[in-house]
């Protein structure tokens, strides 16, 4: 087909290397650090006009997006049909996440044979251009991830975002490589997707009567604050399929989590026979584990999952769908006449072998459906499910056992990855998840692979995720906070090549060179690391 071709105007790139400056270039910042690069001499000089050209109608989308990135340095541009000096060339149409990236005095060339490795190439450019707003160093990068799954988190159930700030939270983790978006959408503090079938989880499961404030210590009203405010609020499934496409422009797969057997108060505040007392319930205003979750004997129990999961499965066409699993105490299913049945005609040992059972019977559903659950490291006890993939939060005990028994494995340590916890202070810093601290240098210490593994168990660690819970995270200001720079340091981890002692004085002089591009796409990040500011 034609060359397809973007004409960037006013400060842009063109090749036109000047004689004198021919000496071998710094090299640049670029984070996630590159698997390879090889510095030339000589640059690549800006002037008042570049093409951008795209070989095929997949690597046209990736110049579209370059070209929103430009502008968002103040570089304007518009579509034209011509020869480009930067080519975006698609060598054939795989998954593949590589990508080579030359910078030479006659031009910018990324080749990949996959979409993804285009879209990585368009990255790594954006922060060499940020960094470089005269010339561009010439150079060679090849490029390509250590692991395959490269996440992050949300919670919007304790407090809910905007569809604008999904968006902006998808593009963000994009530009440092993350491909997965782990959005976990029902809670006992709320329910958050529209399920058109059950109208009673927006009307009542959406919301809850008041928030508690600050670091509650327990579930009764005495000695608790409360705010007085009812709050809520769900995603509409259009605004779901607007979301998704979002992401998957930018190369990031969605995994929705709904929660089962427990941190389900939401769903028996809408639905009462799901529970095993039969309630009233009401949408928790406080935050921790509670003690009532689905009944596990009921048939209708299983027939509402089934059916949330029928409008679900239409909405992610990624290949997983997360089922929660961990936090369900088993003090209900215990006293419960319909649990205890359902143990005794099944054969099994005890409630937590019930677990395994709900568990297991909504796999074998959603394997029907083309899709392989996700569950947290709590899906361990009482057997795992068959095809199950363990993400392990409760340190690495469980995702080491689950890769031992020859199970996929994801990791997110709370001690590294959950990033509501504080990262310095806390004194001057936002409220976070009390008595614990992660810091940029800790998330950057990382390694996911454990060392008990063997090399073939170590084929199934996928990667790993950082988490983001918000019972104190009320905005996405807040929540940008939170995440940068320690996402930053995760998605090194992640992306490049393991080394045996990373160099994290190194990181952090990176991380400061790359302090304008970071002011560029306007993140709210915690700026201890940074020289500029106080630290």
């Amino acid at each position: 087909m034609k060359n397809l071709s973007i004409l960037i105007l006013a400060v842009a790139l063109i090749a036109c290397t000047a004689p004198k400056n021919v000496e071998i270039q710094p090299v640049p910042a670029i984070l996630p650090k590159p698997q390879s690069v090889e510095m030339l001499p000589g640059t690549f000089e800006f002037s008042e006009t570049v093409t951008i050209s795209a070989n095929s109608s997949e690597s046209y989308g990736i110049a579209e997006l370059l070209s929103t990135y430009l502008t968002g340095i103040q570089i304007s541009n518009k579509i034209v049909d011509e020869d480009g000096s930067i080519q975006l060339n698609l060598d054939s149409n795989t998954d593949s996440e590589a990508y080579k990236l030359n910078i030479s005095d006659e031009g910018v060339s990324i080749n990949s044979e996959g979409t993804s490795g285009l879209f990585y190439g368009i990255q790594s450019l954006i922060q060499i251009i940020s960094n470089n707003q005269e010339a561009l160093p010439q150079l060679s990068i090849e490029d390509a991830p250590r692991f395959q799954y490269r996440g992050m988190h949300l919670d919007v159930c304790r407090h809910l975002f905007t569809v604008e700030f999904i968006k902006k939270y998808i593009d963000l983790m994009s530009r440092f490589k993350f491909n997965t978006f782990h959005w976990h959408l029902t809670e006992d503090q709320g329910w958050r997707i529209e399920i058109k079938k059950y109208p009673e989880l927006m009307v009542k499961g959406a919301y809850r009567d008041e928030t508690v404030v600050g670091h509650a210590s327990s579930h009764d009203r005495e000695g608790e604050k409360f705010d007085g405010k009812r709050y809520g609020g769900y995603y509409k499934q259009e605004e779901v399929k607007e979301i998704v496409a979002y992401a998957a422009a930018r190369q990031v797969t969605i995994i929705p989590e709904i929660e089962l057997p427990g941190h389900s108060l939401a769903a028996l505040t809408a639905y009462p026979h799901l529970g095993c007392t039969g309630g009233p319930y009401a949408t928790a205003t406080t935050w921790g584990v509670f003690p009532d979750i689905y009944c596990a004997g009921k048939e209708t129990t299983f027939e509402f999952l089934q059916d949330v999961f029928d409008e679900i499965i239409p909405l992610f066409p990624g290949k997983y769908v997360h089922v929660g699993g961990d936090e369900a105490p088993k003090d209900r299913w215990k006293t419960c006449p319909h649990c205890q049945k359902r143990i005794k005609d099944e054969n099994l040992a005890d409630e937590h072998e019930l677990q395994s059972y709900f568990v297991q019977r909504m796999e074998k559903y959603l394997n029907s459906k083309g899709k392989t659950i996700i569950g947290w490291d709590e899906i361990l006890e009482g057997g795992l499910a068959q095809n199950a993939v363990v993400m392990s939060w409760r340190g690495e005990a469980g995702g080491i056992e689950a890769a031992k028994l020859d199970h996929d494995v994801i990791m997110t340590p709370t001690g590294w990855c959950y990033f509501d916890y504080y990262q310095a202070g806390p004194e001057g810093e936002p409220l976070a998840f009390p008595g614990q601290m992660t810091t940029v240098e800790k998330v950057y210490s990382y390694e996911p692979i454990p060392a008990e593994l063997s090399e073939e168990q170590a084929k199934h660690i996928l990667g790993a995720q950082c988490n983001v819970w918000t019972e104190y995270i009320l905005s996405g200001d807040h929540a940008e906070y939170m995440v940068y720079p320690r996402a930053i340091a995760l998605s090194e981890i992640l992306w490049s090549p393991k080394v045996e002692n990373r160099d994290y004085q190194d990181f952090v002089e990176r991380l400061n060179d790359i302090g304008p591009y970071l002011d560029e796409v306007d993140i709210n990040y915690a700026k201890h690391l940074f020289d500029r500011s106080a630290n």
